[in-house]
Order: structure tokens, then sequence, then C-alpha cells
């Protein structure tokens, strides 16, 4: 499955499940206030939040060179002209190509910036952005980048999967969302962590693990990294990445998991839900 189409059914997941479940409809005219959780709703300005969004991994990318800034600023017009008020995009890139984050703890400033104006531009077409701190694959870096530059630098790590363990690895992808949570926007002058334009953290796109099918690997670090990110935010929504999997559970949930039932992708997805800070 290409990258493109895993981020689609992605951001088709998330935004699917958690709308239908609402009955009243309120657009984003302003970003004076942000998007909360009243039980099992969105609420913002005291009213029902239901959206319609959409997925585009690529607009830092695209906005790294100046000339082609435009393409973000045409994607976010036109969608707001549709009615969609929320975007998924990346927040990484790791390594290779454009890399935000060239090695760990070093940054490009000007690629930071790149995303500066992803979130000034969704800010002025009133649309609020949920914003994902690292890939599960090797594209844009992710998981395999992360545990790369642990072993260059003379740490052990076995593979992928040490990505959740290893502590130089976590402290890494600490290291990474402190620093994009706390940074000051260079065109809005408003710091990440205070920007209700941001609707909601991801912690990663679409987490696996083949170390651990029972989902416990995964489900320890969602708690650790969670309550991270609530100790450096906690104005903001935050969510997993996951696609709603489920592992070995029961006999009754693979017979009515219609598809979802994917056992060695070490994910059970009602027990990640559980952790209190999810989407708190």
């Amino acid at each position: 499955m290409s990258l493109s189409h895993r981020a689609g059914y992605v951001v088709g997941v998330l935004i699917t499940l958690l709308a239908l479940s609402h009955d009243c409809q309120a657009r984003v005219h302003s970003h004076g206030r942000f998007v909360r959780i009243k039980g099992t709703r969105f609420v913002l300005h005291r009213s029902y939040f239901v959206f319609n969004g959409f997925n585009s991994y690529w607009m830092m990318h695209v906005a790294v060179d100046t000339s082609e800034r435009y393409k973000a600023s045409k994607t976010f017009r036109e969608a707001a002209a549709a009615g969609l008020s929320v975007c998924r995009t990346w927040a990484f890139s790791d390594g290779g190509d454009r890399a935000l984050q060239i090695s760990p703890g070093v940054y490009d400033e000007h690629v930071f910036q790149a995303l500066d104006f992803v979130i000034s531009k969704a800010r002025r077409h009133g649309i609020r952005l949920i914003l994902s701190f690292v890939n599960n694959y090797k594209d844009f870096g992710g998981r395999p980048q992360y545990v790369e530059w642990a072993r260059n630098g003379g740490v052990n790590v076995n593979g992928e999967d040490d990505f959740y363990t290893n502590p130089t690895v976590k402290k890494y992808y600490k290291n990474h969302v402190k620093k994009v949570i706390t940074r000051m926007n260079s065109i809005t002058r408003i710091a990440y962590k205070d920007d209700p334009t941001i609707m909601a953290w991801e912690l990663m796109n679409e987490p696996r693990c083949q170390a651990d099918y029972s989902g416990r690997m995964v489900n320890g670090w969602v708690q650790e990294m969670a309550s991270f990110v609530k100790s450096l935010d906690k104005k903001h929504l935050l969510e997993i990445g996951m696609e709603g999997f489920y592992g070995v559970i029961s006999t009754l949930v693979l017979l009515f998991s219609h598809g979802l039932f994917c056992w060695k992708d070490g994910l059970i997805f009602v027990n990640m839900f559980r952790t209190s800070f999810i989407f708190l």
C-alpha cells in the first residue's frame, strides 16, 4: 500500500469514526478557542463540533521550497470552500531530503519555517490541524531512522521495534515532541502549544509492532508518551494514530471485527483507549 493511500486511510478512519456520532455541525470561523471534548463529542464555542477532514501529509515538505508554497495555500483555500475544516499533516521529516530533524536534536530552521507557514495558512482559512510527530514507516525517516540514529551512536539495538523500549530512542522521540510543541511560530508569533489552529497532536502515523503481538509493548509506549505530551501541553487534544485494529482478544472479536483483526500488527485498539490521556 502506498504512503499516500495509507495516510488517507488513517485520516478517513479517524475522522469518520469520531465525527459520525455527532448530530450538530459547527464550522470553524475563529481560532480563538480550542476544540474540547464533552463526553463522546467534540465541542467548540459551547456547540458540538462536527467536521469533514482531509489528509495532506506533504504540506511542510512542499512548503520548504518557497516557490511551491502556493500549493499549500491553494489546498487550504479550496478545502475551506468545499466545507472541509480539519487537515491532518506531518510535523516530522527525519533525515533524508528536506529533513526537519537532520540528526537527533539537530533541526533545519528553514524547514521549521515551512511548518510555520503551513500552520499560518491553515489559520487564515479557518482550518484546524492534526499534527503527527513521527512515522511508523521509513518514509520521511520514521521509526527506522530513529533506531538507525541510535545504532550509529553506538547503542545496542536489535531492530525497529526497539523504538518502543530503548531508553535512548525514546529520549530522541521525546526531544522531538518537546521541540515541536514548544516551537514559537516565526510568522504568527504564537507558540504551537498555545495555538488553537492545532486541533490535536498525533503520537505516530500507523504504529506497528512485530516484537509483541499482545499489544502490551505499544500500549506501554503510548501511555508513557501520552503522559509526556500532556506534561508539556494540556490545551490540545491528543490521539494515537491507529486505524482501529484488534489483536488477539477473543473469538467473538475476530468474528465481528470486519477485517480489522490484524494480530500480527501488535495492536489492541480498545486497550489503547483505556489510556486516560488520549483525546483529553
